[in-house]
């Protein structure tokens, strides 16, 4: 398998962009590159070799991080493309789970984790479908278990981290009318799912540098049963 991993940054914090950088070293990928979009100090990397950087105005528009993830489909030479912040890093074993797993997605999502093994938004529905879904879900008891796969058209993909075809994000670009905070993964999800199912790689997990909190929470057996009696 190839990949490009493409990581956006504002060149605020290098401690994380180095551990996150150093990640993806580590999996020792034959065919793979890395693409940093973002106002960077290349000095300040720890290593630089072999790493297309693309500079990035960050004053044009504040938090226009859907720009600078078009950038990395743009730019991006292989066949799957990771977008991650930088405050993100890649377990030792990750390229090892998704050579297990297979090359055989459009979108897959797998394990994200906090620094204290808390899941953040790993595989969750959304809850403002407009649908029956909305309804049953109570207290953003979102979270659903890695083993469910059926309920992708009622999902999102956090925009933090995951991983695609490069046809697919060429067909659905990010919205560049939208930036940070303003729900662009929601927006963008809603949009693929209609026609690509999310998968998720249960081998492989990915882990925040620092705590997020996902506001969401585990879903519950009733609810779950509930939602898979109407669809």
């Amino acid at each position: 398998m190839n990949f490009s991993f493409g990581i956006i940054s504002n060149g605020e914090n290098y401690n994380y962009l180095n551990k996150c950088i150093a990640s993806i070293n580590t999996q020792k990928i034959k065919n793979s590159e890395i693409i940093i979009v973002g106002s960077i100090e290349k000095e300040k990397i720890i290593d630089n070799k072999n790493i297309n950087f693309i500079n990035f105005d960050e004053t044009i528009k504040p938090g226009w991080i859907t720009k600078k993830k078009n950038l990395i489909t743009e730019n991006s030479k292989f066949e799957n493309i990771v977008y991650m912040h930088d405050y993100l890093m890649l377990h030792k074993y990750w390229f090892k789970g998704y050579s297990r797993f297979g090359n055989n997605f459009e979108i897959v999502m797998n394990k994200m984790l906090n620094p204290d093994n808390t899941r953040y938004r790993d595989w969750t529905l959304w809850p403002h479908n407009d649908s029956f879904v909305d309804k049953v879900l109570s207290d953003n008891e979102c979270l659903l278990p890695y083993s469910v796969t059926n309920l992708t058209k009622y999902m999102y993909i956090s925009g933090a981290y995951w991983v695609a075809k490069k046809y697919v994000m060429e067909e659905f670009p990010l919205n560049e009318d939208l930036s940070w905070g303003e729900g662009e993964d929601v927006e963008w999800s809603k949009r693929v799912r209609d026609k690509y199912l999310f998968k998720f790689n249960k081998y492989s997990k990915t882990q925040l540098q620092k705590h997020k909190n996902p506001q969401f929470k585990n879903i519950s057996r009733k609810q779950l049963k509930i939602i898979n009696s109407k669809i």
